[in-house]
């Protein structure tokens, strides 16, 4: 059996589970779509680079199955611009370029639409998909959805640290910007603004026309809020640490924001280093169960290592697999909403959850993931 052949196999099977009703062409239809067009050619492939293909059908086929199969076309087209509209810096960027131009009543929404749908009237690659989804399925919603999953998790890839959607924003503004007495509109007044803004930290000014520079300053506002942010958290902590934990406790959350490890602390506090780690779990444990909750889910735990978006719950690969298995299709969806960017309250909506049910499953995961790495330990 080949590999494009066990490939297919296992998708049937993951199908059959997750969409029992679903005629057999539909699901037929999904797994050619997943797999693409040059399936027969993953058996040239390196084996490192067949599993990052096939993390990546996975995050298509639970972008998919979050927020378009069996969707109706206006749901699911929400969907599509609640999503990209959730990234922080574009639409950062969006709101700040709105502000300065003539037509201000315009909503970040209206602007994604524009550059969504020239994208798909312009990007060879997304004409290509067209074509490919096309050749999967004649069903007109099945297409619609296909077509939805690709453009969010196209938008999405990184470049450079940065979502290709941003870049896409930024060439949709140099094609679009108008600019010279010329382009003024018969009928109006040409209104005579100040090309340059005063920024609160320094007497330096910076020019509205000069784009990085303007990138560069809503980059350094966002971060310093953020900063501020963690600082009052922190020190929020650190008092219920003294208060609830022991005084210990917030000493080693000191030095362990300072990038001491655990060694370091170890000899800081004069204690054994078997301590110092229980005293990490202490602190982890009592941050997600009784603390950050009630803040930033994420926050505290991106001090301690162990954040869901940036440290897999501090889980190795192997463990994330194994965590992974051990979830039901819920708790599947909650992590999946999480790393997305979603709020508890959000995440409760969306399942028809209560929120205190939400908090108890989540803290049952963070547990999970930690009893895992207590026993690697």
């Amino acid at each position: 059996m080949t590999l494009s052949e066990s490939w297919k196999n296992q998708w049937r099977f993951q199908l059959e589970n997750d969409y029992p009703h679903l005629n057999p062409n539909t699901r037929e239809s999904l797994i050619r779509w997943l797999l693409g067009e040059n399936s027969e050619s993953l058996e040239t492939l390196p084996p490192d680079q067949q599993d990052r293909i096939k993390q990546g059908l996975n995050f298509r086929y639970r972008i998919l199955q979050q927020r378009y199969l069996e969707m109706s076309p206006e749901k699911a087209y929400r969907n599509l611009m609640q999503r990209l509209g959730s990234l922080v810096i574009l639409r950062q960027k969006v709101r700040l370029w709105v502000a300065t131009s003539r037509d201000r009543q315009r909503q970040v929404v209206d602007v994604l639409q524009e550059v969504v749908q020239e994208m798909l009237n312009s990007d060879r690659y997304l004409q290509q998909q067209m074509q490919w989804i096309s050749q999967c399925t004649s069903n007109q919603q099945l297409r619609n959805a296909l077509l939805l999953t690709t453009v969010e998790e196209y938008c999405l890839r990184p470049i450079r640290n940065q979502p290709l959607l941003v870049y896409r924003f930024v060439n949709y503004l140099r094609r679009t910007q108008r600019g010279g007495l010329t382009q003024v509109p018969t009928g109006e007044w040409i209104k005579q603004l100040s090309d340059e803004i005063l920024s609160d930290e320094t007497d330096e000014t910076i020019s509205l026309f000069d784009h990085q520079a303007v990138s560069h300053y809503e980059d350094e506002q966002y971060f310093q809020t953020q900063q501020n942010q963690r600082l009052a958290v922190q020190a929020e902590f650190e008092a219920y640490l003294i208060k609830n934990v022991d005084p210990i406790a917030a000493e080693w959350l000191r030095l362990y924001l300072q990038g001491l490890s655990q060694d370091a602390i170890a000899q800081k506090l004069n204690l054994p280093i078997k301590q110092i780690y229980r005293l990490r779990e202490k602190v982890s444990y009592h941050a997600i169960k009784n603390f950050t909750l009630k803040q930033n889910p994420e926050l505290v735990t991106s001090w301690l290592g162990t954040s869901l978006s940036e440290h897999r719950l501090g889980l190795t690969s192997q463990q994330w697999q194994e965590f992974w298995q051990g979830l039901t299709p819920t708790q599947q969806q909650i992590i999946e909403r999480l790393k997305a960017g979603e709020t508890l309250e959000t995440i409760a909506q969306a399942l028809t959850l209560k929120i205190t049910q939400i908090q108890q499953e989540w803290t049952t995961l963070y547990l999970m993931a930690q009893n895992l790495r207590n026993q690697s330990s």
